[in-house]
């Protein structure tokens, strides 16, 4: 795709996350090359400029002479690669790369085309530097990891190709590639800005995103299973509300619900009067899900668009201007709110489980197994999907408010965005073994209806898991059931077998 930075979309952003190609717009080339010579002239009035021709942080104040400026720039990168832990999931890596690409082709960072040209190819070539995933605080940049992603590309450190660990500078010349000599201004360009946490942040949207409709999908079979009422997705309740969110989550309920056999058995005579909460409630609690990640990508889209490194190159007025565009509050924000929409997800799901394996809620056998005492069915997988609430609770804590000194309290208040963002990952792997536990635990009680159907598109996904998991008649090992129901959650297939659901682009 051909990408026109500062107007990329959020569904480009998700394509390039699955791997899609990335290409700039050639019309960019111009205002990149009027950007790195707006930098000539300013260093040719002679004057001190901030990471040109100083030193960094604390060492602003440290002139550098026009001799040493390649050495300096080389020497920040060197430096400042310095991030420890297990790497970076090459595929976020990628989506990292595509984000300071588009970021350096705004024309505002100084850089050559020649650089530009280096971190195209990368990506075209599936070249990814091998970038240890701790050591940002997310502000002055994402420093520490986009430094290492800048000394792969001057054939320092290593780069994955293929899976395997390549040493950086053989891994360029095995692909026809030169090692970058960096120019001034450059390394501290590359290494400057938020496209670390923001990439992070970018994946967990995703994955939350998908995760939200897969949710919706296992909360209907647990209705079913539960032969709860559809009576709380009555459009007419939601239109009083108002919550765009809880409107269309409501009707994507309904709809998943409609033409079922199971609902039509007790539509009348039922002595119920209302369902628990977690059936009842899931518009509202799914719908706001919904809304607090689309204000999340509302944001994410204006940061991937954006310019977020130090200094600023104003070609027009031949200035470069100081300010905090890599302080990454806005980013340490959006993932906040990511982490508790997944909790949410995560949480409500264990809650139509828990219900599901007790009679006295649910109607159905204990622990959803016909013989209980002899088997004890469900009762472990409820256990770990109650477990994995709790650790994701815990990872929910706002990174945002928290803040440390560093650079010798020149950068005193930072904004943590890059712990905000790793964790979503992490965290979204743990909603998906909580779903997968509920689609397990949803078909197994709709097994228990005499043969009833569900909807057309619920009797589908319960084909698809009755394809590789049977129904539990007696116990057996259950950890292969919930790997097989956990890929098919993981890989979106939940989704993908019922049609369109509510997302963040809507």
């Amino acid at each position: 795709m051909h990408l026109t930075p500062g107007s990329i979309g959020l569904a480009d952003w998700r394509e390039i996350y699955a791997g899609a190609p990335v290409r700039l717009a050639p019309e960019c080339r111009a205002v990149i090359a009027e950007s790195a010579a707006a930098v000539d002239r300013i260093l040719a009035c002679g004057e001190a400029v901030y990471g040109i021709n100083t030193g960094f942080g604390k060492l602003a104040t440290v002139r550098i002479e026009a001799g040493d400026l390649e050495t300096l720039q080389r020497n920040i990168v060197l430096s400042h690669a310095a991030g420890v832990g297990d790497p970076m999931p090459e595929r976020i890596a990628r989506l990292m790369m595509a984000l300071k690409l588009a970021s350096l082709a705004r024309g505002a960072s100084g850089v050559r085309p020649a650089t530009i040209e280096l971190l195209e190819a990368m990506i075209d070539r599936h070249l990814i530097p091998v970038i240890p995933a701790q050591g940002s605080v997310g502000a002055s940049g994402d420093l520490a990891p986009l430094s290492h992603m800048a000394a792969a590309m001057i054939g320092e450190g290593d780069i994955f190709v293929d899976g395997a660990r390549i040493p950086a500078a053989l891994a360029l010349a095995d692909a026809g590639l030169e090692p970058l000599v960096l120019g001034p201004k450059e390394g501290l360009a590359l290494l400057n800005g938020t496209q670390f946490s923001t990439a992070y942040a970018l994946a967990g949207l995703f994955e939350a995103e998908r995760l939200h409709g897969s949710a919706l999908v296992t909360g209907i079979l647990s209705t079913e299973a539960a032969k709860g009422s559809d009576t709380p997705f009555d459009p007419r309740i939601h239109a009083l509300r108002g919550h765009k969110g809880q409107i269309e989550t409501a009707a994507a309920l309904a709809a998943l619900m409609q033409g079922s056999e199971i609902r039509a058995s007790h539509i009348l005579g039922d002595v119920r009067v209302q369902d628990p909460y977690c059936l009842r409630c899931q518009p509202q609690v799914m719908g706001a899900v919904l809304d607090l990640l689309r204000q999340a990508a509302t944001t994410l889209l204006v940061e991937a668009n954006g310019v977020s490194d130090n200094p600023l190159i104003f070609p027009d007025t031949d200035e470069a201007l100081s300010g905090g565009n890599f302080h990454a509050e806005p980013v340490a924000f959006a993932a906040d709110m990511i982490a508790m929409a997944l909790c949410e997800i995560g949480s409500l799901s264990e809650r139509r489980t828990a219900m599901l394996v007790d009679p006295a809620l649910s109607g159905l056998p204990a622990f959803l197994v016909a013989k209980p005492g002899l088997n004890s069915g469900f009762m472990i997988p409820q256990v770990t999907a109650a477990a994995l609430v709790s650790e994701n609770k815990q990872r929910a804590y706002p990174a945002s408010v928290d803040s440390i000194p560093t650079s010798a309290n020149q950068e005193d208040h930072v904004s943590m965005a890059a712990h905000g963002a790793r964790r979503l990952i992490e965290m979204a792997a743990n909603v998906d073994a909580v779903l997968a536990i509920e689609l397990l635990a949803g078909a197994q009680g709709c097994d228990f209806h005499g043969g009833l159907k569900s909807s057309e598109a619920i009797e589908r996904v319960r084909g698809l898991l009755r394809a590789t998991v049977p129904t539990l008649d007696e116990d057996r090992h259950m950890a292969p059931d919930i790997a097989a129901a956990q890929d098919i959650v993981r890989t979106g297939k939940l989704v993908d077998m019922v049609g369109d659901l509510p997302g963040i682009t809507a």
